[in-house]
């Protein structure tokens, strides 16, 4: 018929997200899907969290105890390692959590937001602030104290429960802003590794951590040599994780070894995989040879980071950290506890809460007003003030700094009430700047400019 097209020829309406334009391939959809799993992992996160509390404050609490500090024991031959089953959730478990962390930053060092250096200018230097802010003001009311060795716990910022937040206000909260807060709390996390590392770690066997640097060396060997193996790799990251844990430095610093240790760019270039499969498209009869061929360019085409981080990051979200809450949330709550908790819980709550905000947004207005960085476009400064109260959500992290600093006793739980009280606390607070300083985008043509240059007129749909 004249005038009709093939339903082929058809074009069909895309956004840039969804576009095959390599910007939104390498940034846009990982970002977005990072963001998701996020999202829903705060959930299960606060799920976790509400049934330790419930169970622990309840007729059953004893049951919820004997869980919590069963023993549970490892010998292969002369060697034994027996650990309660929350050591082994916060010395095991979460080395995969960190080692997901590895995985991102290395991700966004080589090929994300941290790549363009200037970019990731204002969310590092916002990041710093809202790391040392907080620290100065626990220390300040705490110094000389039994609490003094807590700076570190209000120092972390929670990226599930705050990411949970931002979905909550949908698009109250532009996308920029978004790629703002992932990129601050994952130079956080670079901070909060750093600071476990040199300020939380016991004493040191040098003979351990000879044997974990020689592990190191002998990753970096195999990968140079191009091992592709990757059943080596676990075998040396149980080791390694062993000879960490044994070296007295905390074991959850070798999952960030390994994921920064993990290649972040392809074994075979993108180009060279698409060449290959299409000349096999073009032979007559496929073997099963010929399709396992494909199968391993395809695969080796894709960077090593991405592929573990897209398997391991719905069981780190999903199912580590929540089981890391049900674990360590198991706080009694009682009027008693409340009124006996002193310099310990406000300088956590005063350190999460008002810290972040003055240390996110004066050292953000410090970085712009000195041209070291600038606002990402079609924010507004009360909205990255939003961002910065969102920052004093710590839950995980901060968490488990206090059951560093504080191993035994009362102070780890008046530390974790500080915690959780400061979470409510801003998660309130930034949510309502956000809510009431954000714009709803409207329906009708939006005209602006993909990642490629290129002027591109979409549809927004009407919210």
């Amino acid at each position: 018929m004249s005038g009709s097209h093939p339903a082929s020829s058809v074009r069909r309406p895309v956004t840039w997200i969804s576009s095959d334009r390599r910007l939104a391939r390498v940034l846009g959809r990982p970002v977005q899907s990072f963001l998701d799993i996020e999202a829903a992992g705060g959930l299960l996160l606060i799920v976790a969290t509400i049934i330790a509390l419930i169970w622990v404050n309840s007729p059953w609490s004893a049951a919820y105890e004997s869980i919590i500090h069963t023993h549970i024991s490892l010998e292969v031959g002369s060697f034994h390692l027996s650990e309660s089953l929350t050591h082994w959730i916060n010395d095991g478990l979460m080395a995969i959590f960190f080692f997901v962390v590895g995985l991102e930053i290395k991700r966004e060092w080589v090929a994300g937001e941290l790549r363009d250096r200037r970019a990731a200018a204002l969310p590092a230097i916002a990041a710093l602030g809202g790391m040392v802010v907080p620290a100065l003001i626990y220390f300040a009311m705490n110094a000389g104290g039994p609490g003094a060795s807590g700076w570190g716990i209000p120092m972390a910022t929670d990226i599930a429960f705050a990411l949970g937040v931002v979905a909550v206000l949908g698009s109250r909260v532009p996308s920029p802003l978004k790629v703002f807060l992932l990129t601050l709390a994952i130079v956080d996390d670079i901070g909060a590794i750093i600071v476990i590392a040199v300020f939380y770690s016991g004493s040191l066997s040098w003979m351990w951590l000879a044997a974990a640097g020689a592990t190191i060396v002998a990753i970096v060997v195999f990968r140079r040599v191009r091992i592709v193996y990757h059943p080596v790799y676990i075998a040396l990251g149980v080791f390694l994780w062993l000879c960490v844990f044994e070296s007295g430095v905390h074991a959850t610093l070798a999952g960030v070894a390994m994921g920064l240790l993990t290649p972040a760019t392809p074994y075979l270039p993108e180009v060279e995989a698409e060449d290959v499969v299409d000349t096999l498209e073009n032979q007559a009869d496929l073997n099963v040879t010929d399709v396992r061929a494909v199968s391993f360019l395809i695969r080796e085409s894709v960077p090593l980071t991405e592929r573990l981080e897209y398997v391991l990051h719905p069981w780190s979200s999903y199912v580590i950290v929540p089981i890391f809450a049900f674990a360590n949330a198991g706080i009694v709550l009682s009027t008693e506890a409340f009124t006996s908790a002193g310099a310990i819980t406000g300088g956590v709550i005063i350190g999460l809460v008002l810290g972040k905000i003055l240390g996110i947004s004066l050292f953000s207005w410090l970085a712009i007003r000195m041209r070291i960085g600038s606002l990402p476009p079609g924010v507004r400064f009360i909205q990255l003030v939003g961002v910065a109260a969102l920052g004093g959500i710590g839950f995980t992290v901060s968490i488990f700094v206090a059951g560093l600093a504080f191993p035994t006793g009362h102070l780890a739980d008046d530390a974790k009430i500080g915690v959780l009280v400061a979470s409510v606390l801003a998660a309130l607070i930034g949510s309502t700047i956000l809510a009431t300083s954000g714009r709803r985008h409207r329906g009708g043509p939006r005209t602006g400019a993909d990642g490629d240059g290129q002027a591109v007129t979409e549809m927004s749909p009407t919210v």
